[in-house]
């Protein structure tokens, strides 16, 4: 790619500001990604989340600290699918059930595994894909803020030329947002003009903060 007097090699998929950006803009390599690093994460402060001196309160809060803030990074940017919201609940269940231990039945006497319920009773902080779904509505209000000066803004609401390839259409950032607005009740919401009220959007935030997610 030739632009200006600069040439610009080709590739599949290559990093920029620390996030995994690829040809297709598939968003799974970069979410692979951000699990290794908060896996790597998880295992330098193990001794502490297994330590048997530390409460559970004061254990949830080094997760949502040190480890999430890691794998959530430029989440606000993620078009997630159903697919990629279970990969990443699933990872979350599995470092909440090494944090939390495991519970022992008073019938049988036998320690197990904690089922889903039990672990979202103890952890009552917003699960990962909800606090996903709160800062993206967040960032909306932001990039509407820019004014149409700005990239970032004329590529949200730009429209693309050409025409689609045929078959299945790809699941889209805007999609997202649309079916977080339906699912709260604000069916027919512009939501790209949602800084106009800002109250009104941070109320907003707040409710996909709390939406039940499956």
């Amino acid at each position: 790619m030739q632009i200006d007097n600069t040439a610009f090699e080709s590739a599949e998929k290559f990093k920029y500001l620390k996030t995994t950006l690829t040809n297709q803009n598939s968003i799974q390599e970069e979410i692979k990604s951000r699990l290794k690093s908060g896996n790597a994460c998880y295992h330098l402060v193990q001794n502490l989340l297994s330590s048997s001196l530390l409460s559970k309160n004061l254990k949830i809060k080094i997760y949502r600290t040190i480890i999430l803030p890691i794998v959530l990074y430029g989440c606000e940017t993620w078009s997630l699918t159903l697919r990629e919201e279970c990969r990443l609940r699933v990872s979350e269940n599995r470092v909440l059930r090494k944090k939390l231990g495991p519970r022992r039945d008073k019938v049988p006497g036998e320690w197990r595994k904690l089922h889903i319920e039990e672990l979202n009773n103890l952890y009552s902080s917003p699960s990962i894909v909800r606090v996903i779904k709160s800062r993206r509505m967040r960032w909306v209000g932001y990039v509407e803020c820019m004014g149409e000066r700005r990239c970032m803004y004329r590529v949200l609401v730009g429209k693309p030329e050409g025409k689609r390839p045929l078959g299945r259409p790809r699941h889209r950032w805007e999609d997202n947002i649309k079916m977080d607005i339906q699912k709260v009740g604000s069916v027919g919401l512009d939501w790209i003009e949602l800084d106009q009220d800002r109250e009104r959007r941070q109320a907003l935030v707040n409710v996909v903060m709390n939406l039940r997610v499956p």
